[in-house]
């Protein structure tokens, strides 16, 4: 007897959907269309827990911390938290593996979007005394921008002053032992993309 024909539909679609799964390693830096940085939301904004992506399973997964889900013991993400694809840390020491952190300025994204951005500026951490650098950006698309005007790191200042107070603020309080090394701007960011690169 053979399954109807909707269920094996339904499976076809499935392992359709299910084979064109994001592969979030062999995502370029830039898109290939617009040739605009790219950043993978790991914690979309709003969220307290942690997730990171796992290259070898190719998932985007909860953190455990003994045997439960890790949270974030102070304020929820303050923006769409993620990596830029295609980048790996430069070798330099102390530095956390892994690619480029970014933190995007915009409503909650879904984990595992990929969303085109416009870097703004360059967070510069000391977590323990390892420094970790975060790319800040907003999104390349004017109709995703909670702050309209922001696309370099001037007008961020002028124009929505507090904004860095509160992200240094939040980095702070993030992790314990963090703090604030320096604020650059979108040269600096863009610089650092490219010291990622693979």
């Amino acid at each position: 007897m053979h399954p109807p024909i909707l269920f094996r539909l339904s499976l076809l679609g499935t392992s359709v959907l299910l084979g064109c799964q994001t592969k979030y390693a062999d995502l370029p830096t830039f898109s290939t269309e617009r040739k605009l940085l790219q950043v993978v939301v790991e914690m979309p904004a709003g969220t307290s827990h942690v997730q990171h992506y796992n290259a070898a399973t190719n998932e985007l997964e909860r953190s455990q911390q003994a045997g439960s889900d890790e949270l974030i013991e102070f304020l929820p993400t303050p923006g769409n938290l993620g990596f830029v694809p295609g980048t790996r840390s430069p070798g330099r020491e102390p530095v956390p593996e892994g690619p480029l952190p970014a933190l995007v300025l915009a409503e909650s994204q879904p984990t595992g979007t990929v969303l085109e951005v416009l870097p703004v500026a360059l967070l510069t951490l000391d977590v323990n005394g390892t420094l970790q650098n975060v790319l800040l950006s907003v999104p390349a698309r004017p109709a995703l921008r909670i702050l309209p005007d922001a696309t370099d790191w001037a007008t961020l200042n002028r124009r929505y002053p507090g904004v860095r107070a509160s992200l240094s603020l939040w980095f702070q309080h993030r992790t314990a032992q963090t703090r604030i090394v320096g604020w650059k701007d979108e040269k600096a960011a863009e610089k650092e993309v490219r010291n990622w690169m693979q």
